[in-house]
């Protein structure tokens, strides 16, 4: 019975743990701070509930730095085009998106520009936000 039991929260916790992990666009991101990033990647990680691409890169004011560039889920990404083999280590990639409310070097991605020209959506969350009240300035 008691195996049961723990069985039974493990399950549980394991279940409502991805909810936690997971964060609103508001929340974290800056919508009225629109920003592109040109450089180079030099990491990818394909997983849920987010992918991210970090980046050496260069912002809009010319300040070089490392980039954690967070997109939508694998699923949401391969409807998109994505895979794992579109961007790869080394590859120069143009990034669009909205930085971090904190002021890191962190930011979501609206699309990345491939070094062949290719524009890929990148599964912003942005796109599921709601409107509150201070969204539309009133």
């Amino acid at each position: 019975m008691r195996k049961a039991i723990t069985a039974f929260i493990a399950a549980g916790v394991l279940t409502v743990m991805p909810v936690y992990g997971h964060h609103s666009f508001q929340s974290e991101f800056d919508w009225k701070k629109p920003t592109t990033l040109l450089g180079s990647v030099t990491k990818i990680e394909w997983a849920n509930p987010h992918a991210h691409v970090t980046l050496d890169a260069k912002d809009d004011l010319g300040v070089n730095g490392t980039w954690t560039v967070e997109m939508g889920n694998p699923v949401t990404l391969t409807r998109y085009g994505w895979n794992k083999d579109v961007v790869k280590v080394g590859d120069r990639v143009s990034i669009d998106g909205w930085v971090a409310k904190d002021g890191s070097k962190q930011m979501n991605a609206k699309s990345v520009t491939l070094s062949d020209g290719r524009e890929l959506f990148a599964g912003s969350s942005f796109f599921d936000m709601r409107k509150t009240s201070d969204d539309d300035g009133s």
